[in-house]
């Protein structure tokens, strides 16, 4: 070969060799950015989705934490009716496997311009083995997670519920909604050279966090077990039991009857047992107000728990006139009397010695025209505006508890004051969130009455349980401070336009124990039970709740009989 032949292949080999060059520093350094991108795009799969749903659970003594509301994974069945080739076929497998009707199934496959069909929702894993044995095309398993309530209805009055577009309504599932709800982002997914998806650390997707609450499992168990037992023998309407700590406010269990199955909420029909009465709803005291009437006249100096008065069985007050129950005389009684039988008319004493401006200004301390600022939604409190226009009868009757609305954790909360040296506490039902350092509630701690008339207080809700009316509440070797109340339902709180009061009660009993070491209080409120007084209704229930707690809790006995 002539030598200019190989000079001119050398050349261009040489020609070759810088342009592949050239070219091959464009695409490394000039144009990697698009490379890189254009390699990434597919690589990675991108989908809009959103974290699961935190939990919420609740917790026994020991600190044993239990769900009662959590996620589940469900599969479904559904078809692309264009991609159905034997459409017979697919109809007779499908009938046979998830006992759907064949003519439901016709309908469906030949929906020839829908490209999703729901077949069945839930379906066993056996179910969805025998489907995928058949390979039918245009039939496909999809998985769904589920909000899912794994103890059915207990506490469903506290928890809500979760609607089909994964938003709390109602309760707990409402109130920390932002909290409990999973992040919405784009799912980065990565596939690597071999076909193999991978989650990619970029995902902006996070899961919701889990909520404690304070309630006590087991506590709970026991008070939704007691209304849901004593509900066929008392025929009340609704029955409510909250217990607490009574030293720092949290709420160990309320408990609500009836309630619902929040699996199932799209079944109910009345629409008033997502409410929780506890919160929600209003009522007159009657009697269980007493201690509070009397603490301030106490506290303010103006009466003793020695203090005598008489009483001749009936009050007139211009037109109107006050009795004691059932058109009782007592005579002559002390204070602590007044509280052991629940003399209206020493009641009225109590507030008279003390002064309808100074009253008013107690039961603003004692919380009732505020709210309790529960960790639950919706709640319902009343500023009692015809109770405050100043009428002598009006502060009378609300001495002995009628007349005054509140909800049933506002006459709890005012109880907390003889329970903590005479300071009003706030009761709470979050405990915090899951595996996260939370942050010291803010207390807020108010000084309603000194700490000696609440002692005060208490020595006379003692003899109550021990002499008086709340004899059914004793227990051997503890002392139990307490008060009965039965109080007729106002005719407006029925939804019937009519001045006065109905033949209806709500009976109710409140009372904590050991009484002057208290551990736990108890609140029961039945409302139109078919008993005459709180004595045969409430009582009896509180008793037996306060010996399961007093053993669950192994607390000492306080005294020998």
């Amino acid at each position: 070969m002539s030598r200019w032949r190989i000079t001119f292949i050398l050349v261009l080999l040489c020609l070759f060799g810088a342009a592949a060059l050239v070219r091959l520093g464009f695409l490394q350094i000039v144009s990697s950015g698009f490379y890189k991108a254009l390699a990434q795009g597919q690589q990675q799969v991108s989908s809009l989705a959103k974290g699961e749903r935190g939990q919420i659970l609740s917790q026994d003594k020991k600190g044993n934490l239990y769900p009662l509301a959590s996620n589940k994974r469900i599969s479904s069945v559904f078809l692309s009716p264009p991609e159905i080739e034997d459409k017979d076929l697919a109809i007779r497998i499908l009938s046979d496997i998830l006992s759907v009707s064949k003519d439901v199934l016709s309908e469906k496959v030949s929906e020839r311009e829908s490209l999703y069909e729901l077949i069945a929702k839930d379906i066993t894993q056996e179910q969805v083995d025998a489907i995928e044995e058949h390979h039918l095309a245009g039939v496909y398993v999809g998985q769904d997670v589920v909000r899912s309530y794994p103890q059915g209805a207990f506490a469903s009055r506290i928890l809500g519920f979760t609607n089909q577009d994964g938003q709390g309504q109602y309760g707990i599932e409402e109130n920390f909604n932002a909290t409990l709800e999973g992040k919405e982002g784009i799912d980065q997914s990565a596939q690597n050279p071999g076909g193999y998806l991978f989650l990619s650390p970029e995902s902006q997707v996070a899961d919701g966090k889990d909520v404690v609450l304070t309630i006590d499992y087991n506590i709970q168990s026991q008070a939704e077990s007691l209304l849901g037992k004593k509900a066929e023998s008392l025929e009340y309407d609704e029955g409510t039991i909250v217990v607490a700590d009574p030293i720092s406010g949290k709420i160990l269990a309320l408990a609500v009857y009836p309630n619902f199955d929040p699996n199932s909420y799209g079944k109910v029909g009345d629409l008033s047992l997502f409410q929780n009465p506890a919160v929600q709803s209003l009522f007159e005291p009657g009697s269980i107000f007493k201690p509070i009437t009397m603490a301030s006249a106490i506290d303010k100096g103006k009466v003793t728990p020695e203090t005598e008065y008489v009483d001749k069985g009936i009050l007139h007050v211009g037109t109107q006139f006050i009795t004691n129950y059932d058109q009782r005389t007592y005579g002559k009684r002390t204070m602590t009397e007044v509280l052991e039988f629940s003399i209206n008319t020493g009641a009225v004493f109590a507030e008279e010695q003390l002064g309808s401006e100074n009253f008013l200004q107690y039961i603003k301390k004692f919380g009732i025209l505020e709210p309790t600022h529960i960790d639950l939604p919706g709640e319902v409190y009343s500023e009692n505006r015809e109770f405050q226009k100043g009428y002598a009868i009006n502060f009378m009757k609300a001495a002995f508890g009628q007349g005054i609305e509140m909800n049933p954790l506002q006459i709890l909360r005012a109880f907390f004051t003889f329970t903590n040296k005479g300071i009003r506490v706030d009761p709470y039902i979050m405990q915090g969130v899951a595996d996260e350092e939370n942050i010291p509630r803010e207390e807020n701690r108010v000084q309603v009455v000194s700490a000696d008339t609440a002692s005060k207080i208490t020595s006379m809700l003692v003899k109550v349980v021990e002499d008086g009316f709340g004899k059914r509440a004793r227990i051997p070797g503890y002392y139990i401070a307490g008060k009965t109340g039965t109080a007729q339902i106002p005719w407006s709180a029925l939804g019937i336009s009519k001045s006065g009061y109905s033949d209806k009660t709500i009976q109710s009993f409140i009372g904590y124990a050991p009484a002057y070491d208290p551990k736990f209080i108890i609140l029961v409120s039945l409302k139109n039970p078919n008993t005459g007084t709180a004595e045969y209704s409430a009582i009896p229930m509180f008793h037996d709740l306060a010996k399961y707690i007093i053993d669950y809790y192994q607390i000492p006995p306080d005294h020998k009989e």
